[in-house]
């Protein structure tokens, strides 16, 4: 039962990435690369999304191990292959799971210079690091492991469940130069995290007993929104689905992009993302665990009738407090940034567009693009080369090859194709992975449907 216990824990934890949306990011003038970058290029008088269709987009990953590790049909016992996974990672293994859904996305062109844009997407965003020692701890005890510091810093996560409320405006300030804000409002519906704890628990020899356990200087955070209310968890749909429309916990946030044309062929391109925070008020569950505790077994005295069982329970509580709070916090989102670098060539078209402007286009590209995302022990880096190319006027595909902390042979693809207004779009990522999604790392697609006026 520990085994099954500890594999349930180890999969919950590391099935739990941050969103890298590299084939989308610059293709194809999809609206949806708008939300990558507010300072894109738009070469269209005007959009709307299919309601819950226009852009859904899934990833998840772990850094540490595939469900093949565990489940292969190779002759090695169950317990050995937990033994070999949990030996084999490390603290800075994490496990990330992320989902986007457009509600609704539009926008409209003010002048040949400025495009306007809104919208309202929901989000699930959860990030956590592997605690080696939590997990060595439950799945062998300490009997091991005598002088062995078990640390409670390694607990690191975050799950995000929110609405985001969205309003940007890009504008070609220059021939070469456009530039491009957002402005988003944040309703989380369900927030749960833990960081920057404190403390170890070992085990040496004592003196009194065989050992001595010693839990020292213990501080443990966990913080909760918008799952318990009046000491019961909320278990009503209903209510997480209020919450994400504006009725949970309010923030704000905004992006920044750009887009900057060297020469007539060579782009620059880049966006800062989720520079903001939540304030949460609402359902709020805070745990604390502060304190030191050493313990060396019991002195049995028979002269007395004294309950040592409730003067052990006495003494933890008194010197290790574990205590919970109703109080407000603030989070942070997690800020994203982009880089691309492109270079445009092939056959030269151009397009006119209604009465507004008329622009030249290339049939290829290619470049590269560096994403990163900020974490609270270091940055996620992945670095992606792509090359895209325009089959006709109204159909045009990428491939990308990305490293990342998953993978050194990560391909991509997407497509994109036109039929008079309607845009349909599809991207994968992880190409070869296909072939047996049980030993791959980390899986992402997008896909939707747009209607797109020129």
């Amino acid at each position: 039962m520990k085994k099954v216990f500890l594999l349930w824990a180890v999969f919950c934890f590391i099935s739990l990435k941050s969103q890298n949306k590299q084939v989308l990011y610059n293709f194809a003038g999809l609206p949806q690369t708008l939300l990558l970058n507010p300072g894109s290029e738009i070469n269209y008088n005007f959009h709307v999304g299919i309601p819950l269709f226009s852009g859904i987009s899934a990833e998840i990953g772990s850094s540490g191990f595939s469900l093949a590790n565990l489940f292969a049909d190779d002759g090695i016992n169950i317990n050995d292959k937990i033994e070999t996974i949990l030996k084999r990672l490390t603290t800075q293994d994490y496990g990330k799971l992320y989902a986007q859904v457009e509600v609704l996305n539009a926008g409209f062109r003010v002048d040949h210079r400025t495009y306007l844009s809104f919208g309202f997407y929901t989000e699930i965003d959860a990030f956590g690091y592997y605690p080696k020692d939590v997990f060595t701890l439950l799945n062998e005890g300490n009997s091991g492991y005598l002088n062995n510091n078990f640390l409670f810093s390694q607990i690191v996560y975050k799950l995000d469940v929110l609405g985001v409320l969205h309003f940007g405006a890009s504008h070609q300030f220059t021939e070469k130069l456009t530039l491009g804000a957002r402005f988003k409002v944040y309703s989380s519906a369900v927030n749960m995290r833990s960081k920057n704890n404190t403390g170890s628990f070992v085990t040496v020899a004592g003196r009194e007993n065989a050992y001595k356990h010693i839990f020292s200087d213990i501080n443990i955070i966990s913080n909760s929104s918008g799952l318990i209310r009046n000491d019961e968890f909320l278990n009503s749909a209903g209510d997480y689905l209020q919450n994400v429309f504006l009725g949970g916990n309010l923030g704000i946030g905004f992006d920044l992009g750009i887009t900057y044309r060297i020469n007539e062929n060579l782009e620059f391109s880049g966006s800062i993302l989720d520079i903001g925070f939540i304030h949460h008020t609402k359902d709020i569950s805070n745990i604390t665990a502060k304190g030191s505790f050493a313990y060396e077994g019991i002195q049995f005295q028979f002269d007395n009738n004294q309950n040592y069982i409730n003067d052990i329970e006495a003494r933890f509580k008194r010197e290790l407090v574990i205590a919970e709070n109703e109080r407000s916090y603030v989070s942070l989102r997690p800020i994203k940034m982009n880089a691309a670098l492109m270079y445009r060539f092939g056959d030269k078209i151009t397009r006119k567009f209604d009465n507004y402007f008329t622009k030249d286009f290339y049939t290829d590209a290619a470049g590269v693009q560096l994403h990163t995302v900020f974490r609270p022990l270091r940055p996620q880096v992945a670095l992606t080369a792509f090359y895209q190319k325009s089959l006709t006027n109204n159909l045009q595909t990428k491939v990308t090859y990305t490293v990342d902390d998953f993978s050194v042979s990560n391909i991509g693809a997407g497509i994109s194709a036109q039929f008079k207004n309607v845009n349909l779009y599809g991207l994968v990522d992880n190409i070869l992975s296909y072939r047996d999604l049980s030993k791959a790392n980390n899986i992402s697609l997008q896909l939707g449907i747009n209607l797109i006026f020129n």
